[in-house]
């Protein structure tokens, strides 16, 4: 019980500092204000990291482990190269529209963690995105798709990504739904797949 207790403190002191570090940026933000928003005294945050440079490193970690945990999941996907990316392309899309806060923290305050700390989370970075670039080096070997230079497209599906994470409303003009279709036709356009758009529009597709 003590642990379960102690994990959801150490969640909650991550996901309040991460909106403070979102609203404020991580320079501005104090451990007494992150203290403050779980209902702490600023030295109980001291049972759970070491500085503030290592809450920050928690929390850019945990997205990472999420983002990674996630895009495992969608490889499970049945089907050939194409069909598993299209999986790991909407989980990829989804991600960044519903945790746009985390990921703008990500994007932003990398350069705030030590040169050690920064290396851990480009490797988780560089883990993920070797997934989706061996995705398309498969599916060019097979013939699905024409792959101009396979780590140039994952950065433009990186890119299409975080675009998203800066202007999605779950209220605008277009669903979610909408906007993995889209992004996601235009990803298989790019690789020039023969039926990219009878693929997004398959049934069951993301």
């Amino acid at each position: 019980m003590t642990s379960t207790i102690e994990g959801g403190t150490a969640h909650a002191i991550r996901e309040e500092a991460a909106k403070l570090f979102f609203q404020r940026g991580y320079d501005a933000t104090t451990l007494r204000q992150v203290a403050a928003a779980v209902g702490l005294k600023v030295g109980s945050l001291y049972n759970h990291i070491d500085s503030k440079e290592h809450l920050l490193l928690q929390v850019m970690g945990e997205i990472m482990d999420d983002l990674l945990s996630l895009q495992q999941q969608a490889l499970a996907t049945e089907g050939d190269a194409i069909d598993k990316l299209q999986a790991v392309l909407a989980c990829h899309l989804r991600f960044h529209a519903e945790r746009a806060q985390e990921v703008f923290i990500g994007n932003t305050e990398l350069r705030s963690l030590p040169q050690d700390a920064r290396e851990v989370i480009v490797g988780k970075r560089r883990e993920y995105e070797d997934i989706i670039q061996g995705l398309i080096e498969e599916a060019g070997q097979q013939g699905l798709a024409s792959v101009l230079d396979a780590r140039i497209h994952v950065y433009s599906i990186v890119a299409h990504a975080t675009h998203i994470a800066g202007w999605y409303r779950p209220d605008g003009r277009l669903s979610l739904d909408e906007i993995v279709r889209i992004y996601t036709t235009i990803a298989l356009r790019e690789l020039r797949v023969p039926d990219a758009d009878e693929r997004v529009d398959r049934p069951g597709a993301d």
